[in-house]
Parts: C-alpha cells; structure tokens; sequence
C-alpha cells in the first residue's frame, strides 16, 4: 500500500490531535498549542490540518479538524491525513470514534496511481490505533484500489482481454477458476446480445465466468458491467460524452473488487462472477438502431438507442446467472446518467423488491461509511419499454425515470434468484475527496461485503 500503517508506535512518531469545531480549549492541549491555532485561525473545521512547531523549529504534532459533528465524511474524513501531513511517523493521540474506519479512511487517502509515471505518495508511517487488525484494514484497502486501479487505466491498456487477464490473476492469487466465451463462441453458447454490441470492436467481446468456493455452500452471484470504452455506438456520444468512457467498465471493476474482499475473508459461500468484457465500436458491422436482438432468455429486444447498450450485455449474463437460482444476485453497472442527475456521483442508487435485504444494505451503508440509496421499481414505468415488433424496447420514448426504467429492463431477466439487487454506480470521483484523489472510485462495495458477510459468514 502506498502509506504504511504500522503496530507498534516509533519512538520518533509524532501525534495527531482531534479536535472538534470550537473544541480547543477542551482538548487538553498545552498554552503554546492552543495559542499557535488561534494564531493561524484554527478552530477545529472539518477537515484542516495544522502542524505544531517544536522548541528546535521541527514539527511536532498536528491538529486535525473535525468540524461540528454533521460535516464531512466521518471517520473516512481522516483520509486528509494522508495528503497534508508532513513525511515521518505519526499516531493518534487519542482514539478516533470509529478507530477502523479512521486507519482505512488514511490508508485509502493516501492512495495514487502510479502506471503512467505519477510519483508515489508521501512517505507516511501511521501508527493503528489500539484494537485495529491491519490486516483487515489491508483486505478492503487492497480491494478498493483494485477497483480503482482498473478503472483508471484507460482503455489502450484496459480493454476486454486486458480486464479478462485481470480476473485471470485475481482467480490465480485466490485458487478460483475461470471460464471465458469470446467471439463467436458467444453464439454457439447463447449470448447473443453480448457478441452484437461487441462484435464491432478489434478485440472480440467476452464473456468472463470466474467461480471460488465450495460447490454446496449457499450460492453467491456477481455481476458487472464491463464496457471498456463506449463511443455510443452507431448513436455516437459527442466528444465530450467519450471523455470518461474509460470508466464505463467500472461496473466490473467494482464486483472484482467486492470478488477479492469475499474471497481474502474465505466467507463460506460458492461465490460466482460473471463479467460481460466488450467495447461498444463502431464498424460496419456494428449492431443499428431498429435492430432486434434475440436475448439468452429468449426475450427479443428492439434497439432505440444503441448508447443504452450496458442494459444488453447484463441482459444475457443476469440471465445466464439466474439460471442456477443462487441466494443473492447481485448486478453493479455505470449505467445511466440519469442515476447521476437524480442523486449526483457520491450516492449510488440501488434497487431491489427484496425489502430485508434493502434494509440490511441501508443499516451496513451507515455503519461502514458507504453511501448508497434505494431507488423504487416503479411498475408503471415498466410500459415505457414497450415495443410495437419485439417484446422489449431497450430505451423508453422519453426522458423520464431513464435509471428506474433501466433497473425494470434488467429484472425481466431475473425469475429465479432468490434474492436480487442491481445497483447503478459512477464508479468516479469528480473532486478530490479526503479518502481519495479525482478518479475511479470503489461504490457500496463496502457495504455489500458486510451484508454477505452477515447473511452467510
């Protein structure tokens, strides 16, 4: 990992206080500290760190702000930490309220990427708070920068065979094994919406099929979108819709990384992953607007935009998912704008008929700082989908409900499972945020492994 956390404090290290919004006072601090802060206008706001100078000129400590208790980013706001605190070693001195969720906040703080040639991050050394396994802290730190490691690298790197070669190494380090359906394979098995919004690309779309676990422990099924580049297809995106398109299999990205965080805790389940690899192109091949789509489930879909072509590929491998009716399904896409326009990028929607699970999900969202927030499966809705030559459209006539009405496409291809959630992701930090930088981000995640790790651990 790029910071360093560490079990035993040095002697060296150098303490971090907390201190509340107007909290200085009550902090225990001595004459010299408190009167350095008012001197540079500290008073505890969310998020500002200050050094403390030492008698010979040196640092000290430093003080960190927490603002008034409804600000910021809980206990993951102590992820600042890890950008504005000098090089050395460094320690608590006293105990964040949620101490695990503080050492994961400054672990994933500290974290850069370093493929291209950006320089590591600061040589840091936290020391755990007490009761804290670093090894637990590492589990989901290593999974989240997977995540983010995959949906940062773009797309000349990332395409289908290189996300199929990451699961491949992923399977390798865990003893998993792995299926892969390319090309026209795709046809021979059945999936052939997966092959038509990839075929146009170079490299021949894919479907990946990793599975771990023991064969009659209770069946866990994930499923991630992995467009790795969308131009929009023959319904071209405008070239600022390409920008960040590289992210478009953060879907993908997003289960792997849930896949490794299961698998590193060896929870007892028959765990599946089903990743749809293509890269939605445009060549004379390419599947058109108009087009009718034969469906793995048999349902045909006419296509009214060939840019809501993620909805397809999930169409195929819900529906090869579902066929094995496992005790939890679940499906992680960027897949709509509209999620994005209706809750902004910090707060996946997600949808479910299940309601225990939604308030499973909801309970664990709050306890480890992973926000996600249920959307309705408006039946109504589910007309706008309609089509006058085949039995689905693929988009709706309007504007209106564009993620509820995405969610309700993809539940016709689940019958069987007993227990189904699709979240809509962005998979994407837009500004910098104390638990990481501006780039591909890990979303509910977190939350999702508490709540398996909960029903069946």
């Amino acid at each position: 990992m790029p910071l360093a956390l560490t079990d035993k404090k040095p002697k060296q290290s150098r303490p971090v206080h907390l201190i509340a919004k107007d909290g200085l006072e009550g902090a225990g601090l001595d004459a010299a500290a408190v009167a350095w802060a008012k001197q540079n206008g500290f008073a505890g706001e969310a998020g500002r760190t200050l050094a403390l100078p030492g008698a010979d000129g040196s640092v000290a400590g430093a003080l960190f702000g927490l603002g008034n208790g409804g600000e910021g980013n809980g206990a993951l706001a102590l992820g600042a930490l890890a950008r504005s605190l000098p090089e050395g070693d460094w320690h608590f001195a006293e105990t964040p309220a949620k101490p695990a969720l503080a050492a994961l906040g400054i672990v994933l703080g500290g974290y850069v990427f370093t493929r291209y040639g950006k320089k590591p991050g600061k040589d840091l050394r936290f020391s755990l708070p007490a009761g804290v396994d670093r090894a637990e802290v590492a589990r989901v730190a290593d999974a989240v920068f997977l995540a983010r490691d995959l949906v940062n690298t773009p797309t000349s790197d990332m395409g289908p065979d290189a996300l199929e070669a990451a699961v491949r190494k992923l399977a390798k380090h865990h003893k998993a094994k792995v299926e892969v359906t390319e090309g026209d394979d795709l046809l021979k098995r059945n999936f052939p919406m997966i092959h038509a919004v990839g075929r146009a690309s170079a490299t021949a779309p894919r479907l990946i099929d990793m599975v771990w676990g023991k064969k009659d422990a209770p069946k866990v099924t994930l499923v991630g979108k992995g467009v790795c580049f969308d131009t929009g297809g023959l319904d071209i995106k405008p070239a600022s819709g390409m920008l960040l398109m590289k992210k478009d299999m953060g879907g993908a990205a997003n289960v792997l990384g849930l896949a490794s965080m299961i698998m590193a805790s060896d929870l007892p389940v028959r765990l599946r992953v089903l990743i749809p690899a293509v890269e939605n192109s445009i060549s004379a091949n390419a599947f058109r607007p108009g087009d009718v789509l034969q469906s793995r489930k048999g349902l045909t879909v006419e296509i009214g935009n060939t840019d809501a072509e993620g909805r397809l590929i999930l169409a195929d491998a819900l529906a090869l998912a579902d066929e094995e009716a496992p005790e939890l399904l679940i499906d992680m896409a960027t897949l709509t704008g509209a999620a994005r326009v209706a809750l902004g990028p910090d707060l996946p929607p997600f949808y479910t008929g299940d309601n225990a699970l939604a308030a499973e999900l909801a309970t664990a969202a709050v306890e480890v700082e992973d926000p996600i927030w249920r959307m309705p499966l408006w039946k109504p809705y589910d007309a706008k989908l309609s089509s006058k030559v085949a039995d689905i459209n693929n988009v709706t006539t309007d504007a209106f409900a564009g993620s509820i009405t995405a969610a309700l496409f993809l539940q016709r291809f689940v019958e069987k499972a007993k227990s189904w959630a699709h979240f809509d992701i962005f998979a994407w930090n837009p500004t910098e945020r104390p638990y990481g930088p501006v780039g591909g981000e890990a979303q509910a995640i977190r939350a999702l492994e508490r709540v398996i790790a909960t029903r069946f651990g």
